[in-house]
């Protein structure tokens, strides 16, 4: 197993682009969710187009594999594992394999001694052995797992849910040793800084704090007036805490003296979803909406262009747009081009969608549920889908479980999208 995925990293020259420098990583389709930096510099993105991507400095090598949005990536010695919307986590060997699956989403994943955790928006932590061995489940939040961190000999777990708890858990005998903290409001990320007694979290209401693992004990609270906190990142070092949240800005926290170092707004428009420092911690990587991850030196980050200049028809001001645009781009725009191919997106290309049977665009691949599909697309047919919702007009589709309960609604995106892609343009 090990010289399979040593075969599978080989392809990515250990070559890092210029630290200190500018750059950006394009070929997703889809917004960045995820970004993970190996020791030897190697990046790994993760995005909303249900792919993986290894960088050989700015040539993407696509993981394949995964049929819904890739949430998380981590590196875990030579391997790459990722989690997604499909449930599953995935080990990549040549090629990927499933060690483990969960009844929802999974948002977050840590590694340590040869275990893989996953925490999942069906309440569960899973723990997984990167031998292939068998799995088991953690039960004891109440809502959701957002994310996990493992100490360093991987005999303990911290978790943190919806349900504004952080846990911590015994690895070995799988049970609660218990419960650190109570927070009140939803907490999505946390950073764990084992050496230097600290672990950081980030939460819906927008709460940035950073406490003693074990007690719970206040260390430092850095909460501005924004929120969610969406990302966490620890510089290689220790010396330096990222925060990313929802309304486009970058925080670098000093966790020596334990005072704000930047505060930069790094989006034009949306969120910082994906945050992590390159091997020498030179530079800070991010993801949001856009369809490429960005890296700037963390010295000079203010100096930069921020993320966000790409057209998106879904950021477009609504009052630029008909009504049935306005719900193209609120419903399918992010996965959906209108031109002649694919994209990488998560859905496939809707150009010539009237008349076209479901399941036959040759540049996707589809769920089983759509393959041999005898459903075509035409008014009825797209009415349907979106009057009863994609899960039950076809269930099994990787399609995300959404509606349009209006009828006019309905009505105006299906003459949106007679015209729109009657031309593919």
């Amino acid at each position: 197993m090990r010289a399979a995925l040593t075969l599978i990293l080989s392809i990515m020259a250990p070559v890092p682009l210029c630290a200190g420098d500018f750059f950006s990583l394009k070929g997703h389709g889809g917004p960045v969710m995820a970004i993970a930096v190996s020791p030897q510099d190697r990046i790994a993105t993760a995005s909303f187009d249900n792919a993986v991507a290894l960088w050989d400095e700015t040539v993407p090598h696509w993981l394949d594999g995964h049929e819904a949005a890739v949430n998380t990536v981590i590196f875990a010695g030579d391997a790459v594992i990722s989690g997604g919307d499909d449930f599953t986590v995935r080990m990549w060997t040549s090629p990927g394999r499933v060690i483990g699956r969960h009844k929802g989403k999974v948002a977050g994943l840590a590694a340590a001694s040869g275990l893989v955790a996953s925490a999942s928006w069906d309440g569960s932590i899973g723990i997984w052995p990167m031998d292939g061995g068998e799995g088991r489940l953690l039960q004891g939040h109440d809502a959701g797992v957002n994310a996990v961190a493992f100490s360093g000999d991987g005999k303990h777990l911290w978790s943190a849910g919806a349900d504004g708890t952080l846990r911590l858990w015994d690895t070995g005998r799988g049970e609660e040793i218990q419960t650190v903290l109570r927070h009140g409001f939803g907490i999505n990320k946390i950073v764990l800084d084992e050496a230097a007694g600290w672990l950081a979290y980030g939460a819906v209401d927008g709460v940035t704090r950073v406490i003693e693992p074990r007690t719970g004990a206040a260390i430092a609270d850095f909460t501005l007036d924004r929120r969610p906190i969406l990302a966490l990142a620890r510089s290689p070092d220790g010396t330096r805490l990222a925060v990313g949240d929802g309304q486009g800005y970058i925080m670098v926290i000093d966790t020596i003296a334990w005072q704000i170092e930047k505060d930069v707004r790094a989006t034009l428009r949306g969120p910082v979803w994906a945050l992590a420092f390159s091997a020498d911690g030179e530079n800070i990587h991010a993801g949001g909406l856009d369809s490429a991850m960005y890296s700037w030196p963390v010295a000079t980050l203010a100096d930069h262009d921020p993320m966000g200049r790409q057209d998106h028809s879904f950021l477009k001001p609504s009052e630029e747009m008909d009504n049935g645009e306005r719900q193209f781009a609120r419903k399918c725009s992010i996965c959906h081009t209108l031109s002649g191919d694919s994209a990488r997106r998560a859905g496939p290309t809707l150009a010539g969608l009237f008349g076209r049977p479901a399941g036959t665009v040759g540049d996707y691949a589809y769920s089983e549920a759509l393959d041999g599909s005898q459903i075509v697309w035409d008014a009825e047919s797209i009415d349907a889908l979106f009057d009863l919702g994609p899960d039950h007009y076809i269930p099994g589709t990787k399609m995300p479980m959404q509606r349009i309960t209006d009828p006019a609604d309905r009505a105006d995106l299906i003459a949106y999208l007679r015209r729109a892609t009657a031309t593919g343009d």
